[in-house]
């Protein structure tokens, strides 16, 4: 992922995306970060509702596919629909693994194993940072 992205609606250059972003959302999102495990007050996030892309706002995940993974960083084992995430292939650190990113601004999010539970059996392992959560009205 380069530092410009395009599209009208979101930052074209780095200074742009830091004035936007707090420091640990832009290191996250758009140096490929990772924040401490067990730092995100969406670990302990039980309520209904929806998880954004700090990034451009775009609904990335729902509550009802959030579970307690036990890795230190909020976990899913599915996205809110396809599309909405996008992947590439992270060697970083003398590891391979599979990167998550927003498909819509390009923000790094975190990283996908194959150890979750069903149905997916997939374990989207993502930065608190990166997210937004917006709770479901009461009605």
């Amino acid at each position: 992922m380069g530092e410009e992205t395009k599209g009208s609606d979101f930052p074209r250059d780095a200074a742009e995306w830091r004035a936007r972003l707090s420091p640990a959302a832009y290191a996250v999102l758009r140096e490929h970060g990772t924040e401490p495990p067990g730092s995100s007050p969406l670990n302990f996030e039980k309520r209904k509702g929806v998880y954004r892309c700090a990034g451009c706002g775009t609904v990335l995940f729902s509550s009802a596919a959030k579970y307690e993974s036990g890795s230190g960083w909020p976990s899913f084992y599915a996205p809110i629909a396809a599309g909405v995430l996008g992947t590439s292939e992270d060697r970083r650190f003398f590891m391979r693994r599979t990167e998550v990113h927003c498909a819509q601004c390009g923000g790094h999010l975190g990283h996908v194993f194959d150890d979750g539970p069903p149905p997916t059996g997939l374990r989207y392992c993502i930065n608190g940072v990166a997210l937004v959560f917006e709770p479901a009205e009461e009605g």
